[in-house]
């Protein structure tokens, strides 16, 4: 609003919902989590395939995006994950307790052996 005669406008009441003091998101991904911990991670693994590895406006590191069966019905269930070094597209990839120690594995921290 217009004050008649008292100056004028002071910069922190100018960037209110300004255009060029705000963050531009509008080409984010999202945000990067890893699967919830359900029964196939408690006592087993469940295996997923990476389907793209693309570069998230905002961050340092890339995403990927995983593609998991649903354990109950009968559809896919897309994750995205940030991607480590040396993970590729088509590389299956395991989530869970009895999973391998290899690259893009998500693996539990506790019942590993120190050393290992």
């Amino acid at each position: 609003p217009e004050f008649p005669g008292m100056g004028r406008r002071i910069r922190s009441s100018r960037k209110g919902a300004g255009s060029v003091f705000t963050a531009h998101t509008q080409h984010r991904k999202g945000a990067a989590k890893l699967r919830s911990l359900d029964f196939a991670e408690r006592h087993g693994y469940i295996r997923g395939v990476v389907k793209a590895i693309e570069h998230d406006s905002g961050r340092g590191a890339p995403i990927a995006e995983i593609r998991f069966r649903h354990t109950h019905k009968y559809k896919t269930v897309t994750e995205t994950v940030i991607a480590p070094e040396g993970l590729y597209t088509g590389q299956s990839i395991y989530c869970g307790a009895k999973a391998e120690l290899a690259i893009g594995n998500v693996l539990r921290l506790q019942p590993r052996v120190q050393g290992r």
